[in-house]
């Protein structure tokens, strides 16, 4: 049973192992089974899925992720975590630890060597100072997976949320946007976990397109334009485009292009949506 959703309990975990928590590493441990049972509601886990969960810490949320799926590879960096694992999931026959950094894990090759027949999904309580690096990595490598939920700072959730011309919006609206579909699970307070963050957490869910929603010839080329548009996003998009370094359209070629589309040469970048800068792109290729 479930036991770790909790102050006191996670408290006599920490003393007994005389775990240190390390700022490198971005630990703070969720201490709220309310949360704990939305985080496992919204991913949509069933008895029959294979989880991957990246920093179980001590296993507080692997222990709710173990109750409901049939299967979860926790991912863990801190080796000395590990000893504190095989201690809060003795009780599991269905749970797997790997010591390793996500980002250098072969995870096409997890999935095939521990999930074979299952739907899989990814669960993650995510260090914020590498959030975007994990989410983005999973999506661009096109893992055959159903969704990925995740406990993120709220700022990037409300970025990733956001849509064209709120102050939010940006290019990482955009790319999650290409890849997955996005629900908000949970807003998460500060007192929600050990120790405190300094900032509120939220709970999204990205539900993996399975094919593309936008028809784009040069994937490439349109996260160029995406990149160029908002890293100067007070400029009209022709004056950002045509001052970017990495790109070589001139200013008339761009207001062609956006007078095909039927958009009006001034407009910013930060008021298209995905389907418009596919289209320019496509125009521009």
């Amino acid at each position: 049973m479930a036991d770790l959703g909790n102050a006191q309990n996670t408290a006599k975990v920490i003393k007994k192992h005389n775990f240190s928590f390390r700022k490198r590493y971005g630990q703070n441990f969720l201490i709220d089974g309310h949360v704990l049972d939305r985080i496992v509601e919204g991913a949509l886990i069933g008895e029959e899925d294979g989880i991957i969960e990246i920093g179980p810490g001590i296993g507080t949320l692997t222990q709710y992720l173990c109750e409901r799926a049939k299967k979860v590879v926790a991912i863990e960096i801190d080796k000395d975590l590990i000893p504190v694992l095989d201690d809060t999931l003795s009780a599991y026959t269905n749970v797997k630890i790997i010591n390793e950094d996500v980002l250098k894990t072969d995870m096409k090759a997890l999935i095939r060597d521990e999930f074979a027949g299952m739907h899989v999904k990814v669960v993650a309580n995510l260090p914020y100072y590498i959030t975007t690096p994990i989410i983005m990595g999973l999506l661009e490598m096109r893992l055959p997976i159903d969704n990925i939920t995740v406990m993120i700072q709220k700022e990037v959730a409300d970025r990733i949320n956001a849509g064209p011309g709120t102050k939010d919006y940006g290019a990482l609206s955009l790319a999650v946007a290409y890849y997955a579909g996005t629900y908000l699970v949970a807003n998460v307070p500060p007192n929600c976990f050990m120790p405190r963050p300094k900032v509120g957490s939220a709970v999204i869910r990205l539900s993996v397109l399975q094919e593309r929603n936008v028809g784009v010839k040069d994937e490439k080329l349109m996260f160029s334009l995406i990149r160029a548009a908002f890293g100067q996003r007070r400029k009209t998009l022709v004056n950002a485009v045509a001052n970017s370094a990495g790109l070589s359209f001139s200013k008339q070629e761009l207001t062609d292009a956006l007078k095909e589309l039927g958009l009006d040469e001034n407009v910013r970048g930060e008021t298209l949506d995905l389907q418009q800068f596919a289209a320019l792109s496509n125009v521009l290729t």
